[in-house]
């Protein structure tokens, strides 16, 4: 048998580095949204700031206002709406974002991932210039946002167009893969494990955002039956 017919048959895949990783499973989908049926799925910070828009001959979630009276115990994004009820460990998170603010060198856009508490949750800030504050993978955990990256870049090009972003998060090593339209090479990569499950969110910290064609794919858990698991 040719040698890359054994690889495929024993679930080993060659990169384009040379290397070998084994095949990953695909996870089960939980949920596909397009907006199109509404947006009961979704729980606010603060139902002011968003509204359902037609947006590009699409119905799209808008975050349209930056103004809110949402106050979180530690200084982290304001503008997030939750998917309710819905809890995932490992996951892959895939959407459309478009950036609605001004052109500034701060303009972002904010994935929250999981969510527990108000003072328990990451997120991902897509900032248009990097700096310790901005342009990477943050935790909230009982104190102001911290930056755990250990890749970014110089910053998210924002344009006016629409955007493709994945994120892949694996808690058995509590890696975290942050991909912006090329769905191939990560942007941002992170390893933690102190949250292991948790809701997801979309949202800005300070800007305006649209979002549309939220893929997920994941390991639901109930919390009910989980305690808050902690990483060293």
């Amino acid at each position: 048998m040719h040698r890359c017919s054994i690889l495929a048959a024993t679930g080993i895949v060659v990169t384009l580095l040379g290397t070998l990783t084994a095949a990953e499973p695909e996870l089960p989908q939980v949920v596909d949204e397009d907006f199109e049926q509404g947006a009961e799925r979704w729980q606010p910070f603060d139902a002011e700031v968003w509204r359902l828009e037609s947006m590009d001959g699409s119905q799209v979630y808008s975050q349209f206002k930056k103004q809110t009276n949402y106050r979180p115990p530690h200084r982290s994004p304001l503008l997030i709406a939750l998917l309710k009820d819905v809890y995932v460990s490992d996951f892959d998170l895939r959407l459309r974002v478009k950036s609605t603010h001004p052109d500034y060198g701060h303009r972002d856009a904010c994935i929250v991932f999981g969510y527990q508490v108000p003072a328990h949750f990451y997120y991902v800030h897509l900032g248009k210039q990097m700096d310790d504050h901005a342009n990477q993978i943050f935790i909230v955990n009982d104190a102001p946002r911290v930056k755990i990256s250990t890749k970014t870049t110089a910053g998210t090009p924002w344009d006016d167009q629409w955007h493709d972003v994945r994120i892949v998060r694996r808690t058995e090593d509590g890696t975290i893969a942050v991909y912006f339209d090329d769905m191939e090479n990560p942007v941002m990569t992170a390893e933690d494990k102190h949250f292991l499950w948790g809701q997801i969110g979309l949202g800005s910290f300070d800007d305006t955002t649209a979002w549309d064609n939220v893929t997920l794919h994941g390991r639901r858990v109930d919390p009910a039956t989980l305690r808050t698991k902690r990483g060293d």
